[in-house]
């Protein structure tokens, strides 16, 4: 896929469906699923949609005894330790779930950090950009074989409209010169994007289909390490931390593009695209504002995806994935 193909599809859902609406009338018995967040905000309202679909769903958890917590009323969900932080833990998990299944239809990133205060993990990493890539990369390549063994699975990546502040900073990627948490947190969600790209090129041969996303403005957990004083100056909130404006999304709304990505036979043949409301995002210019919506051209370009993705095996130590089809996974 390339830039001119972000275009439209016409679906028939909006940026008003809700998680219910966006998996009504499918039936995921039999089908297994991993949603990383699958515990809080977004991630607890796919988790619950999938459930109720039929899916069986893993929900890897760096708060694991906070995350039964929230999963208690959830049937056919179970919580694996996992901090996306730590590959060792990452690994371990992905390890657990192959052990439990011999495939698995959807990988459902959603979790994620924002904006956060400068934080170095592993060898030196920027925070950011380990949590919401690193970590979500190597689960990826750790359950490839599980993905491809399904025969038509899906890996849906929930980025932001934040990708637009900045392309992968090639010259000081962990910001060792000095850190932005806006351009850090930039920066992670365009990896995000172009992770989905060049997956999907390498597994599409393997049924792998792979999509980036928008949810929409919504407030949750994400937005724990700002300050309330921010999130006014940013339009978000009113001095008592109640949400302003009608552009703001409910969790149940925010979590529906994801799930749609997941589901929808609009999508059946199609990948490496980037997602908003529940369609195709368009084409956007450089210079259109943030908020005003659409995909930027630095985050789907196919050649900065293979390159971060070089770049993500060396850092992580990840199994290379090999185009083309694979067989005989176990």
């Amino acid at each position: 896929m390339t830039f001119t193909d972000q275009q439209p599809l016409g679906s028939p859902f909006s940026a008003a469906t809700t998680a219910e609406q966006a998996v009504a009338g499918h039936d995921l018995s039999g089908r297994t699923a991993v949603v990383t967040g699958g515990y809080s905000g977004l991630g607890l309202e796919t988790t619950r949609a999938l459930t109720a679909a039929g899916a069986r769903v893993v929900v890897p958890a760096r708060r694991p005894d906070v995350a039964r917590a929230a999963l208690r009323d959830v049937v056919g969900c179970e919580v694996v330790p996992m901090d996306l932080a730590d590959l060792d833990s990452v690994r371990s998990a992905a390890a657990h779930v192959g052990g439990r299944f011999d495939r698995l239809d959807l990988l459902l990133a959603v979790a994620g950090v924002m904006a956060t205060p400068e934080r170095r993990v592993g060898p030196g990493w920027e925070g950011q950009l380990a949590a919401n890539h690193f970590g979500h990369f190597a689960l990826a390549c750790e359950l490839y074989p599980l993905l491809a063994a399904a025969g038509g699975a899906r890996v849906v990546v929930s980025s932001s409209a934040g990708h637009a502040l900045t392309g992968i900073r090639w010259h000081d990627p962990h910001f060792r010169t000095g850190y932005d948490k806006w351009l850090a947190y930039g920066q992670s969600k365009t990896a995000n994007v172009l992770f989905a790209v060049h997956l999907d090129a390498l597994g599409r041969d393997d049924g792998v289909r792979a999509f980036a996303l928008h949810p929409g403005k919504i407030i949750t957990g994400l937005q724990r390490e700002l300050t309330l004083r921010e999130q006014i100056e940013r339009g978000w909130v009113d001095e008592h931390g109640n949400v302003v404006g009608a552009d703001f999304k409910s969790p149940s709304r925010g979590a529906a593009t994801g799930l749609w990505a997941a589901t929808s036979p609009l999508l059946d043949g199609r990948g490496g695209l980037y997602l908003e409301d529940c369609d195709v995002a368009r084409a956007a210019a450089p210079e259109t504002p943030v908020d005003d919506g659409g995909v930027r051209a630095h985050a789907v370009d196919p050649e900065a995806a293979a390159r971060l993705w070089e770049l993500s095996v060396a850092a992580t130590g990840a199994t290379p994935i090999a185009a083309g089809p694979r067989r005989n996974f176990r």
